[in-house]
């Protein structure tokens, strides 16, 4: 039986740090710091022993040796085994190639938006826009810097951020537009929702417009964009 894959990017991370050369924990975190990989991995001392552990019971790393540099603790080197260089290139492969289902905190406030009304959801998402827009002036200064010394292939990562940051600030925006100019398919419904509530009136019920035709298009209770079709599956 196939083993359950590990799912803290952090393991993989420190998978591939020693296929390039046997390290200790120190030598791992300093490493990964230095290439700025805390940007796109959370990293933490207390995560990185406790993945360290992790790996070492699945026989992915074992202890190579102990050292020691001058008055500092011992410490211990970890080396990549062969089951683990397996897990590593399978592992990083299935990344690449499968997206995988995400929870992202920003769609699960689009989910709940109704909750809002219209004027202070444009609200906030006019400020959104802003600081999506400042974001990506932020990571393409840095990016810039990082070129002159680093060759682009160690700085894709920073390159997708900045697409998936513009790519959000897209949506946002014709969302915003969509919402002031009352284009939005279901604004009518929503509106009416809060001024009865404002009036201490019972709002009109969310099920009743979810009958096929109604403007929050809810009639397909069992579709949802981030679920496989049929003849996908995504672990």
């Amino acid at each position: 039986m196939k083993k359950a894959r590990l799912s803290n990017p952090l393991a993989l991370a420190v998978l591939v740090l020693l296929f390039e050369r046997p390290m200790h924990p120190y030598e791992m975190a300093a490493t990964l710091k230095e290439r700025h990989k805390e940007a796109s991995i959370k990293l933490r001392y207390g995560s990185l022993y406790t993945v360290i552990e992790l790996l070492l019971r699945e026989g992915y790393i074992a202890a190579k040796e102990t050292v020691r540099d001058g008055k500092r603790p011992e410490r211990t080197v970890y080396t990549l085994t062969s089951i683990g260089e397996v897990e590593m290139r399978d592992w990083l492969s299935d990344l690449l190639g499968n997206p995988v289902k995400e929870y992202p905190q920003f769609e699960a406030a689009l989910s709940l938006l109704p909750a809002l009304t219209p004027e202070r959801v444009a609200e906030q998402l006019e400020a959104r826009i802003v600081r999506l827009q400042r974001e990506v002036e932020r990571v393409r200064t840095g990016l810039a810097r990082a070129a002159a010394r680093v060759p682009r292939l160690f700085l894709i990562e920073a390159e997708f951020y900045i697409a998936s940051l513009e790519a959000e600030r897209r949506f946002v925006e014709t969302l915003t537009e969509e919402i002031k100019e009352e284009t939005l398919d279901g604004l009518r419904f929503w509106k009416e929702f809060h001024s009865a509530r404002s009036a201490g009136e019972a709002p009109p019920s969310l099920e009743s417009k979810a009958n096929g035709n109604g403007p929050l298009g809810l009639a397909d209770h069992h579709f949802h964009p981030r679920q496989a079709t049929d003849g996908e599956h995504h672990e």
